[in-house]
């Protein structure tokens, strides 16, 4: 494919390729993160690809009605799009899959009568039609999730290659060479305004023009408004948008109803929160007891954060609302790196996604927090698992004394290991808390370039 930037997600696919069991795959994700291009990257692995777009070629979605016969959909498809549909040879692509149910219905037949032959499938709003079909393929379906580009995408996509290698010959013993440093602290900055939709970032490679990527954010946005009609009929698409607007404006906070609309009902706003995170615009950060593992165990879904999908598209709310992101921008484009980790809301969602986006990107993953409530609130912003043990991961640019809340947390939980993430170089140290008998806790300083290596 003609200038495609290579994703992460294109390592996965492959392994599904060849996998001789390999199930129908359904690739999920929100509007414009890259998925159809990805499939189509695949198919030039292929001797033959057969691409079906449900929205555009309406008249398809007839083969589908009554039986499903997948061997005699083939034909017909084969014979519609003029292209060979032979197994092992042909890679079949139905995409926007949600505007033909019959099609979703007819993956779990690929996989019971015709298991041979490869088929992936993708949706803008491929979500809200699963839940209408809640017994679509269980177990006879593999799903892939997909979102916006990491840092570590994006310096692919500048030809940094070999910076991204040098950065992982680096660790808390062996800090990357200060220039180097320097020019990841730079790119960072830049990813924190254009963000990871691969138009945007395109766009960027391309121009190298801030103001192009922020009319392809609002591009982008004004698509998402528009499909709120679609979300569902018990929710305004005003309240929607409002709400959207509200998470935007408490990034980095425990959610306050109130902030988003006094003139609407709390169980109203759930759900547009809900349809929101569905449509995967938004993602939860949930807070936790951090007891013990699974995490979810001891969840609070009353206390909960919100991260914006993007960056970019973040910057683009804000932009309609006044003059608040031309602060934030003044903030990534010129603030020394200390105010622009402890000032600005808008690095630690980036964290937040950046820690998302590496997990496995078969599961739907989870973001945790803790927080103890008391005279003063204590908060660590992101939990994750290491060797078996919750490991507490702050975003944070501060001193030892000024951290506070993870020594609270690690001493309450009787654990020693931590992770500070930051714009400083690789680094380590150690701390003897005096409230705990002199016990020592290891923090390990992970740059908040280098997060895909936590």
């Amino acid at each position: 494919m003609k200038n495609y930037i290579p994703r992460s997600i294109d390592k996965t696919l492959l392994e599904w390729k060849e996998d001789v069991s390999h199930k129908p795959l359904l690739l999920r994700g929100a509007r414009q993160v890259g998925k159809s291009s990805a499939v189509r990257h695949l198919g030039n692995s292929f001797k033959h690809f057969a691409e079906v777009n449900f929205e555009r070629d309406k008249d398809i979605a007839t083969f589908f009605k009554g039986n499903l016969d997948v061997k005699l959909i083939t034909s017909k498809l084969s014979s519609y799009l003029k292209v060979p549909i032979v197994a092992g040879k042909t890679l079949l692509f139905f995409d926007e899959i949600q505007a033909c149910p019959e099609a979703i219905m007819s993956l779990r037949f690929f996989k019971e009568d015709y298991p041979e032959l490869h088929v992936i499938s993708a949706g803008s709003l491929l979500e809200f039609a699963l839940q209408e079909l809640p017994t679509f393929g269980v177990g006879r379906i593999h799903s892939v999730f997909m979102y916006p580009m990491t840092f570590d995408e994006f310096l692919i996509a500048m030809d940094m290659e070999g910076v991204i290698s040098m950065r992982r010959s680096s660790d808390c013993s062996h800090p990357l060479d200060e220039p180097f440093h320097k020019m990841l602290v730079e790119q960072f900055r830049i990813y924190l305004l254009v963000g990871g939709m691969p138009e945007a970032v395109a766009t960027w490679k391309a121009t190298s023009d801030f103001l192009k990527c922020q009319t392809i954010h609002n591009d982008i946005l004004l698509t998402y408004e528009d499909d709120f009609a679609k979300y569902s009929r018990r929710v305004n698409p005003d309240l929607l948008r409002v709400t959207l607007h509200g998470v935007c404006h408490q990034i980095g906070q425990k959610l306050t109803m109130t902030q988003i609309s006094e003139g609407s009902r709390s169980y109203q706003i759930r759900e547009a929160l809900q349809l929101l995170t569905l449509a995967g615009i938004i993602i939860p950060v949930t807070c936790t007891a951090a007891n013990g593992f699974p995490l979810d165990a001891e969840a609070d879904e009353r206390r909960v954060k919100y991260l914006m999908l993007d960056s970019g598209l973040l910057l683009a709310v804000l932009h309609l609302d006044g003059d608040i992101s031309q602060q934030l921008i003044k903030l990534i484009m010129t603030g020394n790196p200390q105010d622009l980790v402890n000032k600005g809301s808008i690095t630690e969602m980036v964290a937040g996604l950046e820690i998302l986006r590496y997990k496995n990107a078969t599961q739907r993953p989870r973001l945790f927090y803790w927080e103890k409530s008391g005279k003063s609130i204590a908060e660590v912003d992101y939990l994750g698992i290491r060797d078996m043990k919750i490991l507490p991961i702050e975003v944070k640019a501060g001193t030892q004394g000024g951290m506070k809340s993870l020594w609270m947390f690690l001493r309450e939980k009787q654990l020693t290991d931590a992770v500070r993430c930051s714009l400083e170089n690789f680094g380590s140290f150690e701390y003897i808390d005096k409230e705990d008998n002199d016990a020592i806790r290891h923090v390990s300083i992970c740059p908040l370039y280098a997060l895909s290596q936590l």
